[in-house]
């Protein structure tokens, strides 16, 4: 069986994937992200779903878990665009990925 990548965003990030070639889905608010997503999982061709950074951080804490869990699809948050400084996205996603594995929080240097 073949794997799809699918992209989860808000409309404006979502048109961009689309430009490029890749099924997006859109999602105007986190609730309505959390319900996609929910979709998405149960999609048996999902292989990795690209979701935009900011419904990543909005998602319950059970969700998170559950795709921790998961084998298929793969839930990565890519960043959106962002006009202002820039957090450390990627050291905070290792960081929050050791606290769900190791129990606590692990500072990085």
């Amino acid at each position: 069986m073949s794997h799809t990548v699918h992209v989860l965003a808000r409309p404006q990030v979502a048109s961009g994937f689309r430009l490029a070639g890749v099924r997006s889905d859109e999602a105007l608010d986190v609730p309505e992200g959390v319900a996609r997503l929910k979709e998405l999982l149960r999609d048996p061709t999902a292989g990795v779903v690209l979701l935009e950074d900011s419904l990543y951080d909005a998602l319950p804490l059970e969700l998170r878990a559950e795709l921790g869990r998961r084998p298929l699809p793969m839930v990565v948050p890519v960043p959106g665009p962002e006009w202002g400084e820039r957090r450390t996205a990627a050291e905070s996603y290792i960081v929050e990925l050791l606290r769900q594995v190791i129990g606590y929080r692990v500072r990085l240097r």
